[in-house]
């Protein structure tokens, strides 16, 4: 089925938790993991308009539905930020823009050249990139999708639970675009299927390595997707990946665990 991008911007809107019984947490609070994995997710949420701001630069702002998608994408997450930021603060954790501008001041050169290395490389490459970034994408929403999810069960706090998952359920539309994007852009195209699955091999890795440190990423990955429920969910991103054309046999996301040694 196709997807339909004019739906989705007319009914895209910002997560609700004004519902939920969230005071709950002021006399029963969520264990120390949990707001840890919490605030990782809390950053790349917020962090997302950096992603946008890279994306920018390459060939994919001349395409029409993609550019539509972007806009509301990005405030989608921005307000999926803000839910968490609201779970965190009810634990005294506050999380200030002042510090989320000084995680990125404190990525140095990287951060500020990212655009540029984007925009040469992407551009050199030519329309088959935006096939790369649909299926990049894709790879990461299922992530976060399932991230989602994954919290949810473990902790089975009702009023978390439906918060998350209504976050979760958002990430889902964000699948269908890029996912949908993808295929169509990858089927039929053999340079663009050796482009995406090179740049998935070789440098893809959990979303927010960028932003956090190699042990934050490890312990966020293991809290989630350690274990044989977690690693249960990794092998369906990864069959997901693997049904996309060209991109058979790939287990990214597995290796990616394997590599941080978390156990199944």
């Amino acid at each position: 089925m196709a997807f339909n991008i004019d739906r989705f911007a007319r009914d895209s809107v910002a997560v609700n938790w004004e519902d939920l019984d969230l005071e709950v947490f002021s006399h029963d609070p969520l264990p120390a993991e949990s707001l840890r994995t919490l605030r990782y997710m809390c950053d790349v949420e917020y962090h997302t308009v950096c992603y946008l701001r890279d994306m920018l630069v390459t060939p994919s702002r001349g395409e029409g539905e993609v550019n539509a998608f972007m806009t509301m994408w990005n405030r989608e997450e921005f307000w999926h930020g803000e839910a968490l930021a609201h779970v965190l603060e009810l634990h005294g954790i506050t999380v200030s823009y002042d510090e989320l501008k000084a995680k990125r001041v404190k990525l140095g050169w990287r951060d500020r050249i990212a655009p540029v290395k984007q925009a040469f490389l992407s551009n050199v490459v030519g329309k088959d990139f935006v096939a790369v970034h649909m299926i990049w994408g894709a790879v990461n929403e299922w992530t976060a999708a399932a991230a989602y999810k994954r919290l949810a069960a473990l902790e089975g706090h009702p009023s978390l639970a439906v918060l998350l998952k209504r976050i979760a359920a958002q990430e889902a539309r964000h699948v269908a675009f890029y996912a949908t994007q993808a295929r169509t852009r990858l089927e039929g195209n053999p340079k663009a299927q050796k482009l995406a699955r090179l740049a998935l091999s070789t440098a893809w890795r959990p979303v927010g390595s960028g932003i956090a440190t190699d042990e934050e990423v490890t312990h966020v990955m293991g809290h989630l997707f350690g274990g044989a429920e977690g690693r249960k969910e990794i092998r369906a991103i990864d069959s997901h990946i693997a049904k996309l054309p060209g991109m058979d046999g790939l287990t990214i996301v597995a290796d990616s665990l394997d590599s941080r040694g978390i156990a199944a």
